[in-house]
């Protein structure tokens, strides 16, 4: 009977995984929260700016893409309930960010990330190889992780330079929770990652960002 009840809960477990991995790739993203653009008007600015702000915004979305898988992978192998909670709540807003991606590159007229799916499979992946390797070592991944996209965000935030103020709205406040994932993770004891892993994690980031930016 303990046997039998084991698989349906590996099973239902699975069914679960499953159904999330759908919803982010091919799913219509829906925020819990309003946009920070919504309260923002709309400049007016040229065509160029326009496809611009709308490749970078689907670099975003790829790279929260990526966040809820890596999240994903990280409380599958994780067995403590306070790391699993921290990472369910940096999820939930990732969602959010995910949302608000999407709905303002549907606002610049652009499109979604092609590589999406494969983006979310190798982060899962990674993520789950993450959380195997300790919980502290899962936690320094984490932080590690929200500090290159703080790095990252403050990237776009330089190369709008002060246009379309809702695409920078919804950046800046995107920016703002990263950094709060960041000091949660070094709060339940973090560890530094090793400057070669440091290198490498900016290295598969340079590469996701130059492909989304086009494709």
């Amino acid at each position: 009977m303990e046997i039998a009840n084991s698989m349906r809960f590996d099973l239902d477990r699975c069914i679960l995984e499953f159904d999330k991995a759908l919803r982010v790739v091919l799913g219509e993203p829906a925020a819990r929260r309003p946009s920070p653009a919504e309260a923002v008007p709309e400049d007016d600015f040229d065509d160029g700016v326009r496809r611009h702000a709308a490749a970078l915004m689907r670099v975003n979305h790829c790279g929260e893409v990526c966040a809820q898988a890596l999240y994903q992978g990280q409380a599958l192998a994780s067995s403590n309930e306070d790391i699993k909670g921290a990472l369910a709540k940096a999820a939930s807003e990732e969602a959010d960010h995910l949302a608000w991606s999407a709905q303002r590159v549907g606002e610049l007229g652009g499109r979604l990330s092609l590589l999406n799916p494969l983006w979310y499979a190798g982060s899962l992946a990674l993520g789950f190889a993450a959380g195997r390797l300790g919980e502290r070592w899962n936690l320094g991944f984490l932080a590690e992780t929200e500090r290159q996209v703080e790095q990252h965000l403050q990237g776009h935030i330089e190369r709008l330079g002060g246009r379309d103020a809702k695409t920078l709205s919804v950046i800046e406040a995107m920016q703002r929770e990263e950094a709060g994932h960041r000091r949660a993770a070094e709060a339940l004891g973090a560890r530094d990652l090793p400057e070669p892993a440091r290198r490498s994690m900016r290295l598969a980031a340079r590469l996701m960002t130059t492909l989304s930016y086009w494709i």
